[in-house]
């Protein structure tokens, strides 16, 4: 059997067995696990969607994944942590406001802030325009599962992805 190819594009999938690229509209679980061995590229899409925006993860390395992150005005994300990772948020356009630790930090474009492995977090944007940043995480895991989640606006304090 020829390798499958699997192109994740920011809005749309594509898989290829041999010199054709065609749509593909199912569920990257929906594989089957006889083909999965030959699919030369990572299945999760690039854009996901929150409840509070969006992120885009634009580069994945072993060690390092670069999103791109937009939250809608006067969302936030959970207090969070991770036990694996670090994170470096650099903010293109808005105003962040950062919780580290219970500390409170307003972040303006070109500015950033670090976030240590193991330290409560949270990510609120409390303008009237949206919020975008470059989040670096750099760690020896990078999975969305590395979340514990303390408080959320969105009642997923319970689950363990992003």
């Amino acid at each position: 059997m020829a390798p499958l190819t699997y192109q994740n594009l920011r809005d749309a999938s594509f898989l290829a067995n041999g010199p054709g690229l065609h749509p593909y509209d199912r569920q990257p679980s929906q594989i089957k696990p006889e083909d999965a061995d030959n699919i030369s590229q990572s299945v999760q899409h690039r854009k996901v969607a929150r409840p509070w925006g969006t992120y885009d993860s634009v580069d994945l390395g072993e060690r390092h994944q670069v999103k791109r992150i937009t939250v809608r005005p006067g969302a936030k994300l959970s207090l969070q942590m991770h036990h694996q990772r670090a994170e470096h948020w650099i903010v293109v356009s808005g105003t962040a406001l950062v919780e580290r630790d219970g500390k409170e930090q307003l972040v303006s474009e070109n500015e950033s802030v670090y976030i240590q492995i193991g330290q409560r977090h949270r990510l609120t944007n409390p303008g009237c325009l949206p919020l975008q940043l470059i989040e670096v995480q750099s760690g020896c895991y990078l999975g969305e599962d590395d979340i514990v989640r303390y408080s959320d606006n969105y009642n997923r304090v319970a689950e363990a992805s992003g």
